[in-house]
């Protein structure tokens, strides 16, 4: 007996799902919540701190349109036309050779080099430069490194001919010597700030070094500056123009400029919106290419680096968890190079163990997880595909306000892209002291017992944001304290009654490393003022449920008044005599905390 196909199918039996049937169920469900609402869509949907509106639910009516193909304009679904992986570029700020080679010997094929000139020769002595690529880090000396790696090329290029054999050919459809086709990376030149060093790089590698790009488009600092990923795209776009018009006017044709420039970008925790802001950006610049008529180094090469901002100095091994959510974001983007920074980052020089870590993250994803197994995994995502389009248009939009300013570089546009990142960096402190963006080990969840790692300075001060940076100085100045400071929570009643509002207001008080002292399942007010006292702290936190509250509150606030207390809080809402303000989810926890360390005498 044959069954039809579609009664074989799983869903079969059961209605079809449609998104009215959905908003219908949603509003219900908000009904019954206390939410009120015109649709699911006006409560559910969010908006990022840069103005992107994220919806609840998307279907196949939110496909912009056909994303093409990999390799193909407009390079939405990745710039080389199969998958392959990434490079994993390892980030090197100190000339240490056994660090170069055990991270090449365990997985890495390309060096980030952030040392000085005079150090390369040490750095890449025993380095097959023709097995892995080189990006260069170098500021100021840009160009002096440079020259170095040209040197170094040429003379393991003179070392590598067979004896007698002649000066070598030049590469296929260039001028190069017989280092040509040895080099490939990024000599890390910025057109804006050295738009002569760029140029005459770009000029040099276009006739010479095929596989090398001059100029690296940082949009990075926009990113560290607190800025969100629309702004970061706008601002790429705007930098990118700039460059092209460095390089164009430097006497390079429009098709050679494009293929000296090679985009950075930070990605995120956020997977989805790291994903869509790597698609994103590859439509935007071959958006860029079309209106400059080119066609060849039309798609856009991409380093993706874990972002610096979301790093946490305290409890730093989250930042494992955090660092391979964004490389695997940053693969599956279609990143061309890709840098984990290691977990230890934000607090200096890291360790062998830590950049073991941080390469190991690639193998795994890559070798394990097979995340580069197929191109553009995420495509055909309806989410994914309306986000890259909804951040290509935001971007967009954003690009264009920085031209009509006079563009990147420009005084006015400089000043426009300060404004707009400071705005972007307030909304996004709001949300982290209110810990709508919470963060693991820091402003939720902090072990009030962690020990601090230590490790070496860096050799070039940290520049930027950190989105944990007010709860952590906070942490650092209890931990300052002779004493460290506390607080006294009256729990009131049974455990099952105060439990849950007791770890919530001292998860709270944790994240500013102040000490909580519980006061034990009681309800006479005299005994817990007797407790509090014994306590030795000075700032009271009541913690029970409703019920408990409106019988026992106002007279364990007397009581506690009475003893000494300088604030009392109440975990919850609701309005008691003697209670001198709330704790509630979505409250302000960094203005908690910095009354609480006013309360006690501790100078901020």
């Amino acid at each position: 007996m044959t069954v039809p196909p579609e009664e074989l199918r799983w869903t079969a039996g059961f209605p079809p799902a449609t998104r009215e049937r959905w908003r219908e169920l949603a509003l219900g469900v908000l009904r019954r919540s206390g939410v009120e609402a015109a649709s699911p869509e006006e409560a559910l949907a969010v908006t990022t701190h840069d103005g992107v509106t994220i919806a609840p639910l998307y279907d196949a009516s939110d496909l912009p349109g056909d994303p093409g193909l990999p390799g193909a304009a407009p390079y939405v679904r990745g710039s080389r036309p199969g998958g392959g992986g990434w490079e994993t570029r390892q980030l090197h700020e100190t000339a240490d050779p056994e660090a170069v080679l055990a991270d090449l010997e365990n997985g890495v094929t390309s060096l980030w080099l952030a040392v000085g000139p005079e150090d390369l020769p040490r750095v890449l002595e025993r380095v097959r430069l023709e097995l892995i690529s080189v990006a260069l880090d170098a500021g100021e000396r840009t160009r002096e490194a440079a020259e170095t790696l040209f040197t170094l090329a040429a003379g393991q290029a003179a070392r590598e001919r067979p004896a007698g054999s002649g000066p070598g050919e030049p590469a296929a459809g260039n001028g190069g010597g017989p280092a040509a086709g040895l080099l490939t990376g990024t000599l890390g030149a910025d057109p804006l700030r050295d738009p002569e060093i760029a140029a005459y790089l770009a000029r040099r590698c276009a006739a010479e070094f095929p596989g090398l790009r001059a100029a690296v488009v940082d949009a990075t600092p926009y990113h560290d500056a607190g800025g969100g990923d629309a702004d970061e795209l706008g601002c790429s776009l705007a930098a990118g123009v700039a460059a092209l018009r460095v390089l164009t006017g430097a006497g390079l044709g429009e098709e050679e400029a494009f293929g000296q420039l090679e985009f950075r970008y930070a990605a995120t925790a956020d997977q989805f919106l790291t994903i869509a802001k790597l698609r994103a950006a590859r439509l935007l610049w071959a958006r860029v290419a079309e209106v400059c008529g080119v066609t060849r180094n039309a798609g856009q090469r991409q380093h993706a680096v874990t972002s610096s901002a979301m790093m946490t100095a305290r409890d730093p091994w989250v930042n494992m968890l955090r660092t391979t959510l964004a490389c695997f974001a940053a693969g599956t983007g279609g990143a061309d190079a890709v840098t984990v920074q290691p977990f230890d980052a934000r607090l200096g020089l890291p360790d062998a163990f830590a950049r073991r870590i941080a390469r190991n993250t690639h193998s795994l994803l890559l070798e394990e997880a097979h995340v580069a197994r197929v191109t553009d995994p995420a495509g055909g995502s309806y989410y994914v595909e309306r986000l890259t389009r909804d951040l290509a248009e935001r971007a967009w939009e954003w690009f264009r306000e920085i031209a009509r300013a006079g563009g990147a570089g420009s005084e006015g546009g400089d000043d426009l892209v300060a404004r707009r990142l400071a705005a972007t960096r307030e909304r996004r402190a709001e949300a982290v002291a209110h810990r709508r963006d919470p963060i693991t080990g820091v402003s939720e969840f902090p072990d009030p017992a962690e020990r601090p790692l230590r490790r070496p300075p860096h050799p070039r001060p940290a520049s930027g944001v950190h989105y944990a940076g007010e709860f952590e100085r906070l942490r650092d100045l209890a931990d300052a304290q002779p004493v460290r400071p506390q607080v006294f929570l009256a729990t009131i009643g049974p455990v099952a009654a105060h439990n849950a509002r007791a770890s919530f207001a001292a998860n709270l008080f944790q994240a500013g490393g102040i000490a909580t002292v519980p006061g034990g399942p009681l309800t006479d007010p005299e005994e817990i003022a007797a407790a509090f006292t014994a306590s030795g702290a000075r700032v009271a936190c009541l913690c029970s449920g409703d019920r408990l509250y409106g019988e026992h509150a106002a007279p364990v606030a007397a009581a506690l008044r009475a003893a000494g207390a300088r604030r009392i809080w109440l975990a919850g809402r609701g309005e008691y005599p003697g209670v001198d303000d709330h704790l509630y989810a979505g409250c302000d926890a960094l203005g908690v905390l910095r009354t609480t360390f006013d309360d006690l005498g501790v100078t901020r």
